[in-house]
């Protein structure tokens, strides 16, 4: 008798203490990777690339190796090491940033940068991720709404459909409403922002748009790199550039500031690249930034990503990654063309 009291004793302290366990115990912390990033075999850079870790993708840490290096499993199972630079990857907790929030009106739809101010320009916090739900505060313009998340953090997310979706309706502003915007923008930094989204949104209504070499400026039946860019530049904002992407370069080093280092361009800059020789670095040592002819042209999306067009065989009108590739060693200099 005494067996089964102390039988029943421990199952009763067990079954107590186990749901205490399990409701203590954090979900697994989440590598979200803001720029694209080599991910290894081991925690050094001396040691083998296994791939390319694309923007946007969400892995588990395993373990945060050291000050330099976090032990990753990607979606496949795939276990490797990552940079731990703040300019790569963005550490979430274990759930924390997916909870409830009070008065949530809105869910995101998509991954999408949560930003300090209402420009692309504006500092970037992290990337909200699919499924959390925030509490849209306020729409500040037609391209922004002022956002609080599950951890109280106050920012600003893009209204883009494609990213977040209304759940409940927007507070009215308790001032009021400024005058609308005049047709012509000004030359303000959130009005070249809106520009730079403006341009972006154009180019990408044509994604899949077949490529066609020396395609007619009069449709857009067929595109060829420099026809599209100018095409998402005369749709958004009636600026017509030059009808070719050398003349394209030349004009963009007459507006603005340029550079030879692609990971400093802003989203919405024009890329200008040579010809294509091959998928190693060392085939385009001899480049001259602004000696070599000009054969390619695209638009910066940010995060590593170009928006172009460049063969039939490749789809047309498409997004492609940089870092690493024939991109990254074929590109001359890059600026804004606003």
């Amino acid at each position: 008798m005494r067996r089964i009291t102390l039988l029943l004793s421990g199952t009763l302290l067990m079954a107590a203490i186990a749901p205490a366990g399990m409701a203590a115990a954090a979900e697994p912390q989440s590598v979200h990777i803001v720029a694209s990033v080599s991910f290894r075999t081991a925690p050094s850079t001396s040691s083998t690339v296994m791939r390319y870790l694309k923007s946007g993708e969400s892995l588990t840490l395993l373990e945060k190796t050291n000050s330099y290096w976090y032990k990753v499993q990607d979606a496949s199972g795939q276990v490797g090491y990552v940079s731990s630079q703040a300019k790569y990857v963005n550490l979430i907790g274990g759930g924390s940033s997916t909870g409830a929030v009070d008065g949530s009106n809105a869910v995101i739809v998509s991954g999408v940068s949560f930003r300090k101010s209402p420009s692309t320009s504006g500092a970037f916090m992290r990337y909200l991720k699919k499924g959390e739900q925030v509490a849209v505060t306020s729409k500040v313009n037609s391209y922004w709404y002022a956002v609080k998340d599950a951890s109280g953090v106050s920012g600003y997310v893009s209204t883009n459909s494609k990213y977040i979706k209304l759940t409940g309706s927007v507070p009215a502003p308790s001032t009021p409403s400024a005058p609308a915007t005049p047709s012509a923008p000004s030359a303000g930094g959130d009005s070249v922002s809106a520009q730079v989204e403006a341009v972006i949104a154009a180019g990408m209504k044509y994604l899949g748009t077949p490529y066609e070499y020396g395609s007619s400026r009069s449709n857009t039946a067929t595109f060829d790199c420099s026809d599209f860019v100018r095409q998402a530049f005369k749709d958004a904002l009636g600026i017509t550039l030059p009808a070719d992407s050398r003349g394209q370069g030349e004009y963009v080093r007459s507006k603005s500031q340029v550079t030879t280092d692609w990971t400093k361009l802003k989203r919405g800059d024009l890329m200008f690249f040579m010809s294509y020789k091959g998928t190693s670095a060392s085939n385009y040592t001899s480049k001259s930034p602004f000696g070599t002819r000009i054969t390619h042209v695209g638009i910066y999306l940010g995060n590593g990503q170009i928006l172009q067009t460049y063969s039939n065989e490749s789809g047309g009108v498409r997004v492609d990654s940089i870092a690493g590739k024939h991109w990254e060693y074929r590109f001359l200099y890059g600026g804004s063309a606003l």
